[in-house]
């Protein structure tokens, strides 16, 4: 565990030394503020509209307001997942450290954990400065917090996932353009299989439904925690992991 934690902080080191991590955390959060005055605004305009021709005023903070919301930062984190997957392991090629990294006596496994573990905490820093906006909801309104909490839940772990998947991508070439942009590319395949249930009823049809993330996403979007969703995501992280330790167990063997 203590290797893991070295690695993990050179990588938050190399992540904020740069402005790499606080370039990231101002596009996310000024597009999410954006989201969520459009969303605010529509939300407290139809109150007042309602209230103007003496109708009550039943609208759920959560479901009219945190829900698309939160559906909002699923779709964002799409375009920025691969933006900090792309450097893990391509970064370490082009500038030839990664043959330390093979023979050192630190276990492949540690550095893959530590490196997934640093672009979660990076991802989970951005999740963190969304919910800074949530703060005047909570003051204004009663929105219910469970909800939302099984909604952050939610998209941690689906980060986690296409996270995982960028790790293993990253570890397959040294450009890390071409680590981004093919990881981008898998990760829209995974959101966009779910669409072929709309015209195929199939049993190949429901595997690629089953196999989309947005598919998982939906029940902790409502509040609900699934365990089957929870499970697919923790399976999907095991496979990008292990896929990665298989790519570096290569590079040892060439090293």
């Amino acid at each position: 565990m203590r290797n893991v934690l070295i690695i993990w902080r050179k990588e938050m080191h190399s992540y904020f030394v740069s402005p790499v991590a606080y370039l990231l955390l101002a596009m996310f959060g000024f597009i999410f503020g954006f989201f969520f005055w459009v969303q605010l605004e529509g939300f407290v305009k139809y109150g007042a509209e309602m209230m103007q021709r003496g109708q009550s005023f039943p609208m759920n903070v959560n479901e009219s307001l945190i829900r698309p919301l939160l559906a909002n930062v699923r779709v964002t984190g799409l375009f920025f997942i691969p933006l900090i997957t792309m450097r893990l392991f391509a970064e370490e090629k082009r500038s030839g450290t990664i043959e330390l990294l093979t023979t050192s006596p630190i276990r492949d496994l540690e550095v893959i954990l530590g490196k997934w573990f640093a672009a979660v905490t990076l991802y989970a820093c951005i999740l963190l400065l969304t919910a800074l906006n949530f703060v005047f909801v909570f003051k204004y309104g009663q929105p219910d917090w469970k909800p939302l909490a099984i909604g952050y839940l939610g998209l941690l772990l689906q980060a986690g996932a296409m996270l995982a998947i960028g790790t293993f991508i990253s570890s397959l070439t040294k450009n890390q353009i071409i680590a981004g942009a093919v990881t981008f590319a898998v990760c829209l395949l995974l959101w966009v299989f779910e669409w072929v249930t709309e015209f195929e009823t199939s049993t190949w049809a429901q595997v690629l439904s089953y196999m989309s993330i947005t598919t998982h996403a939906e029940s902790f979007t409502k509040g609900l925690l699934s365990l089957k969703d929870a499970v697919y995501y923790v399976s999907a992280i095991f496979v990008g992991l292990f896929l990665t330790a298989r790519s570096m167990e290569s590079l040892r063997w060439r090293s």
